[in-house]
């Protein structure tokens, strides 16, 4: 299957995808527990407590990931030399599966999430697949894949499956 590491293309200034390494298993950490922040603000548990539980969600999502997506790209988002997010993406016969994207706090909501899914989108659209992701219906991404045409098949458990079809095949 074609790489999307090496198909990506009109990112923002400065931005690059590069594939993970072990050495970034604590960044990736961290950025997994930025993510949940929000998320957990309310909860009563003590700051250690909290990171405690933080990584041991990590390792499930890492072992969970690895397990049933064998030959994804695991990709960090790199702006100006530093790591700004996480990107995976398992391209299979059938569908390009965004599985997941995750960006630092400081670096949401300046344009480089769009810019990425729309360069998976063209990617899908080269190899003539649809693009599919889970999304909780409270993240502010949702709007997002909406705009760029994906559409909820259904809802699995607290997740909208979405899906951006195919592109339809010109007339000859």
């Amino acid at each position: 299957m074609p790489s999307f590491l090496a198909s990506a293309q009109d990112l923002p200034a400065g931005v690059v995808l590069r594939e993970e390494s072990p050495a970034d298993r604590q960044l990736l950490t961290e950025l997994y527990a930025s993510t949940r922040e929000e998320e957990l603000r309310p909860v009563p548990w003590d700051d250690a407590r909290k990171k405690a539980f933080l990584r041991e969600q990590f390792e499930l999502q890492w072992d969970h990931y690895r397990r049933h997506y064998p030959r994804a790209e695991w990709l960090l988002i790199v702006r100006r030399g530093l790591a700004i997010g996480r990107l995976y993406v398992d391209t299979g016969r059938s569908e390009v599966r965004l599985m997941d994207i995750a960006l630092q706090a400081e670096s949401r909501n300046h344009g480089v999430g769009t810019a990425i899914v729309c360069s998976l989108v063209r990617y899908a659209d080269l190899l003539r697949l649809p693009v599919t992701l889970h999304v909780e219906p409270f993240n502010p991404a949702l709007r997002i894949y909406q705009r760029l045409g994906f559409a909820t098949l259904e809802t699995r458990g607290i997740y909208l499956f979405m899906e951006r079809p195919k592109p339809v095949a010109a007339a000859s």
